[in-house]
């Protein structure tokens, strides 16, 4: 391969990374906050990180701002449920003692 012709992969590569805007908030949302609450799930936290993973490349094409927006708001949505149940149940096994 030439030198140009790779050179223009690399390009089409990082500009298909940057194109959407919500990538990002995607990624922190996914490493910073599921992954951390996973570790406190019931089944353990493999089982957990492998449901994430698979519930995230199931929807991994998706490109439209407005739909990758809805999902971002659904899984915000799961955390605050998460966060809630966890604390629930840690106060009713703190009652319990």
């Amino acid at each position: 391969m030439h030198l140009e012709h790779q050179l223009l992969i690399i390009f089409l590569l990082v500009l298909k990374k940057k194109t959407n805007p919500l990538r990002g908030e995607v990624m922190r949302l996914y490493k910073n906050k599921l992954l951390y609450l996973g570790r406190d799930y019931p089944k353990g936290t493999v089982y957990f990180r492998e449901r994430l993973k698979t519930a995230f490349m199931k929807n991994r094409d998706v490109t439209d701002p407005v739909k990758v927006r809805k999902f971002v708001d659904r899984w915000e949505f799961v955390i605050k449920e998460l966060e809630v149940h966890f604390w629930a149940s840690s106060f009713l096994g703190k009652m319990e003692r």
